[in-house]
């Protein structure tokens, strides 16, 4: 690494330790970041979304892909113009710009969501409104003192 940096050191923990934060456009919807830039992961981001019963996250889409992976409950999920049910051990692939939304079926909803550590705009795609940025920016492309 450039300018002093020692290399990433590796990194176990238990989730139960990770904090879980509401997500801003959910219903009853919280997310942890397992492993991320904070802990060195420089490519990408290893989250976990936990839905409960009634929950989930309207239409929206990313600049970002995601990779997922279903742990428990079910959901009904549409990407682009399919519905899809899903539950444990689905795996999905959204790719980038492509509307998507959850509602769950049976919870708690809870799956694994990977994404590039990449600056990501997320704009919500609610009939009837225009649609609502909510973009985050991956820590490794903030400014660090």
């Amino acid at each position: 690494m450039q300018g002093g940096s020692s290399a990433p050191v590796p990194l176990v923990r238990h989730a139960g330790a990770v904090p879980a934060r509401p997500v801003a456009a959910g219903r009853d919807t919280t997310v942890q970041v397992l492993v991320g830039p904070e802990d060195g992961a420089s490519n990408y981001v290893l989250r976990r979304f936990r839905m409960e019963a009634g929950g989930g996250i309207p239409a929206h889409t990313n600049d970002v892909e995601h990779e997922q992976y279903v742990l428990r409950g079910r959901a009904r999920i549409r990407i682009g113009d399919a519905v899809h049910d899903v539950g444990a051990d689905d795996a999905l692939f959204i790719p980038a710009g492509v509307p998507h939304s959850y509602d769950v079926i049976e919870g708690p909803f809870e799956f694994l969501c990977i994404v590039p550590n990449a600056p990501d705009r997320i704009m919500l795609q609610e009939p009837g409104q225009a649609p609502q940025n909510l973009t985050r920016t991956p820590a490794s492309t903030r400014r660090r003192s």
